[in-house]
């Protein structure tokens, strides 16, 4: 009973994350009472440390984000797989292959390719690499004789470029770094490299797995994990007859975090259709704003009389995004226009526009989530493949070009565009027209989410009803406005 009534008299104070702390009657009644002159300095350290306390549980709180940060609801379990296998053992370390599974469904890595870096846990060495390269050497003026290809301890791998001799090829190797996604080709969404390493562990007890691992696919957005030690990895010859392993494997996760990749978007959506004549565009400054003044500094103008000079200014090996000065200044436009309705189909025009003139889009990719996709009938010159991440409901749909045909999105300029229409059979239960049903819930370009214009900008459905209401509203304002100035006057 005397517990029951001392659970009756405690408070709770709710702190964001689950954190609770929880204050008993009698620390109320401490709080509460006034303290006498010998112990006020000492209630008044307490409560300061207690509201210290607080505030900081609450900070720690609100930065506790990053591991939620890279889920993405439309591929929950989509991440890049670094998988590390010792295939033999050397005098003064092992040789060891790495590769790299692109387990995304639509989000690729594209050009100029992937960077990936590590610490070595001890004073290893890179004796030589197949299929890669580091990108410095380090100091190994130590070294008499054979001299390693790198002496980095946090050394960084980048991909040889197609055409690189045979002998220094090795299966899934050199293509520049570019990756495709699961989704679209699972046979090339793997990107692997062999390495020797020195002045290493010559056993499973000795051998100590690198830390610290950095991608970078081209730039920022992925975190990785620890490197974990797996069951070996199991190989089979051509034949199939014989099965080989791996000494030691160890994998590494690494996920993705659009918050991370890009402060700003990098894509927008605008919006049409055959029942209003109002063009919804991509809301203002999506993706940055133009400077003032003549010079707009951060964009060109498709009008600019020297824009062939201006883009070819900017260097062969250049990725920075050089944009058309737009309202809303993105690299890249996803334009939904319903265009057609017929008495039991429906029909939409999807077009993309590139308007970076430093960036030509190869093996690009859209996800569209809308709840018709269930019903989707035909498609014209897109490839086609539904997302269900959830099991039963089908409302998500990756398109993306058919090989040499539309799946490089070129530059800016007039062939910067590819497009395609898409066509719904109707499902009477749920088809219509009103409160900006027929446009897409979630738009993504190469995996980046793109913004939306506000839901009360949308193209409406016109309606006799609501113009007469409105109307009327009119003349009645008008009649007590014409009978208020009457009397005013008389």
């Amino acid at each position: 009973m005397g517990m029951n009534k001392y659970l009756a008299r405690r408070t709770i104070f709710n702190i964001p994350m689950g954190v609770k702390y929880i204050i008993t009657a009698d620390l109320e009644q401490s709080l509460a009472k006034k303290p006498s002159r010998k112990s006020a300095a000492a209630t008044e350290g307490s409560m300061e440390f207690f509201r210290s306390t607080i505030l900081l549980v609450f900070l720690l709180s609100c930065f506790s984000f990053s591991a939620t940060d890279a889920f993405d609801a439309l591929d929950p379990n989509g991440n890049i797989t670094i998988k590390w296998d010792v295939i033999s053992w050397s005098p003064d370390g092992y040789v060891a292959v790495v590769t790299m599974f692109n387990f995304q469904q639509y989000r690729h890595i594209q050009a100029p390719g992937w960077t990936l870096g590590w610490t070595w846990a001890k004073k290893e060495v890179i004796w030589g690499m197949v299929g890669a390269q580091t990108t410095e050497q380090g100091d190994c003026s130590k070294f008499k004789g054979n001299i390693p290809h790198c002496c980095k301890r946090d050394p960084t791998v980048i991909d040889l470029l197609p055409g690189t001799p045979y002998n220094q090829q090795i299966a899934n190797c050199c293509k520049g770094g570019v990756i495709n996604s699961w989704g679209q080709d699972p046979e090339t969404a793997v990107s692997s490299f062999q390495v020797s390493v020195g002045s290493a562990g010559t056993t499973n007890k000795t051998v100590r797995v690198p830390k610290n691992f950095t991608l970078k696919a081209p730039g920022p957005g992925y975190t990785c994990g620890p490197a974990k030690v797996v069951k070996p990895t199991k190989f089979f010859t051509n034949d199939g007859r014989r099965v080989t392993q791996a000494m030691m494997t160890w994998n590494i996760t690494c996920t993705y975090s659009q918050f991370l990749a890009q402060k700003t978007p990098t894509c927008c959506v605008s919006l049409s259709s055959f029942y209003n004549d109002t063009i919804v565009p991509c809301p203002t400054c999506t993706c940055g704003c133009q400077k003032n003044g003549t010079q707009h500094g951060n964009c060109v103008d498709q009008d600019e009389p020297h824009l062939a000079s201006v883009v070819s200014g900017l260097g062969k090996n250049n990725y920075a995004p050089l944009v058309q000065c737009t309202s809303h200044m993105c690299p890249i436009r996803i334009h939904w226009h319903v265009k057609l309705n017929y008495k039991e189909y429906w029909r939409v025009k999807v077009t993309i526009t590139n308007f970076n003139y430093n960036m030509n889009y190869t093996q690009w990719n859209l996800v569209v989530q809308h709840p018709n996709f269930d019903n989707l009938t035909q498609l014209f010159s897109f490839h086609y493949k539904s997302l269900t991440p959830y099991g039963a409901i089908n409302d998500t749909a990756m398109l993306w070009g058919m090989k040499f045909y539309n799946d490089l999105l070129m530059q800016a300029g007039p062939l910067g565009n590819v497009q395609s229409e898409l066509l719904f059979r109707k499902d009477m239960s749920t088809f219509t027209f009103e409160k900006g049903w027929a446009f897409p819930h979630r738009v993504y370009f190469n995996g980046d989410n793109c913004v939306m214009p506000q839901p009360d900008s949308y193209p409406y459905m016109p309606n006799t009803g609501t113009v007469w209401k409105f109307s009327s509203l009119k003349l009645v304002v008008m009649l007590m406005l014409s009978t208020a100035f009457f009397f005013a006057t008389v």
